[in-house]
């Protein structure tokens, strides 16, 4: 589908980068940016976003270049989409829509789906149109009085409906997460969690560290579907178990943090989190803020994390470990397209997990243990593979 993208600079962050992430973003839901085009603006138009001049000139390029749709990398409110449609009279999305269209298409598991619909459904709530005017009982007149609900009301009540049966088997599956890991809190299993910005690479060390075999693609959002998986760290350490989520973007829909909560809670519940970063990536800080940033929405920012600086092959950087004032690891270099470095991760992992204070114990009575599993056999899959939405 040809695309016309839109970015309107309002002097906040980097524009050409979040414009660059727009275009990636478009590619991986199937479109192709023919065009991009970009202002500036001190505020958004209350009408258009971008002011009636421009929308003209968006209009002029759309029939040039025989546009298709056109995507505006901000989220729009429910008037200004449909103004946008009616002047261009060409079908509108904003960034927010792209990326609920995104998780639609990714979404392979059966929770997955649930979460994704449910997004969906609240972000449509809010922009129903008069469709079905041929039922409105506001027309009167002899064999033209509606069935007493407007077309609007019926939707409404509709998706109220399917909301609220979505949520009654989002909160089932939640409960059999929770009882997923009260097991795993029994035998007082370490776990790890991967977090990051999309396509840092979390789903390439995830199979480097545990061989699973999880869906690798260098677009965004590659994979959705949570898996875990129990690794052997050697003696003194054992098993523990590591979590692959999705990845956080800059400006993540509010509906999607909210459906995916309950596949989230995999990391806020997890003892230690791998925060991967593209250390080739030009605004890797401000990538690492937006993470920062979700995992404080979800409750998150406050276990401890160690920075994996991902992709140092791209970088020109060589393996290394960094540590702060305590003497703690806070940054480890590697890449895990070609392993370098993970020796070195491997190491930071077992280190945090020993100094956990609540498994330290453990693991001083696990030198005699029989191990399940070395990190370089096959792995054995433990019972929580979830769905989410922030790759």
């Amino acid at each position: 589908m040809r695309a016309a993208l839109v970015g309107i600079d309002f002097g906040a962050g980097d524009f050409t980068a979040s414009v660059e992430e727009l275009s990636l973003l478009a590619r991986s839901a199937g479109a192709e940016p023919i065009t991009t085009i970009t202002a500036r603006r001190g505020a958004p138009d209350a009408a258009y976003f971008v002011g009636s001049g421009k929308a003209d000139e968006i209009a002029a390029a759309c029939v040039a270049d025989n546009i298709e749709i056109v995507i505006f990398n901000h989220a729009l409110s429910p008037a200004q989409q449909r103004n946008l449609e009616k002047r261009l009279n060409i079908r509108v999305l904003d960034r927010t829509s792209l990326i609920l269209d995104i998780f639609a298409q990714r979404a392979k598991s059966h929770e997955g789906k649930l979460q994704v619909e449910l997004a969906q459904l609240q972000h449509l709530a809010t922009r129903l149109i008069r469709g079905w005017t041929h039922l409105e009982r506001q027309k009167g007149g002899i064999g033209l009085r509606g069935p007493g609900e407007t077309q609007l009301e019926t939707d409404r009540r509709l998706i109220g409906e399917r909301v609220k049966a979505l949520r009654a088997r989002l909160a089932k599956l939640r409960k059999q997460h929770e009882t997923q890991r009260r097991a795993r809190g029994r035998t007082s299993t370490f776990s790890v969690s991967l977090v990051g910005y999309t396509n840092a690479g979390k789903s390439t060390l995830f199979n480097a560290l545990t061989k699973a075999g999880v869906y690798v693609a260098n677009q965004l959002f590659a994979t959705l579907d949570t898996t875990s998986r129990r690794v052997y760290l050697g003696e003194g350490v054992g098993n523990v178990v590591v979590s692959d989520t999705v990845g956080f973007v800059r400006e993540l829909p509010h509906q999607l943090v909210a459906a995916f909560r309950a596949t989230l809670e995999e990391t806020i519940h997890a003892d230690l989190l791998l925060h991967v970063v593209d250390g080739a990536s030009p605004v890797r800080m401000e990538q690492i803020e937006q993470v920062n940033l979700v995992l404080k929405e979800i409750g998150a920012d406050h276990i401890p994390q160690i920075l994996v600086w991902n992709k140092i092959d791209a970088a020109g950087l060589e393996p290394a470990v960094e540590r702060d004032e305590n003497g703690n690891v806070a940054r480890v270099f590697i890449s895990a397209h070609t392993g370098a470095g993970l020796d070195l991760l491997r190491a930071a992992v077992v280190e945090a997990a020993k100094a956990a204070p609540a498994l330290t114990h453990l693991f001083q009575e696990q030198d005699d243990a029989d191990p399940v599993l070395a990190h370089d056999a096959d792995p054995a899959e433990i019972p929580t593979s979830t769905t989410v939405g922030p790759r």
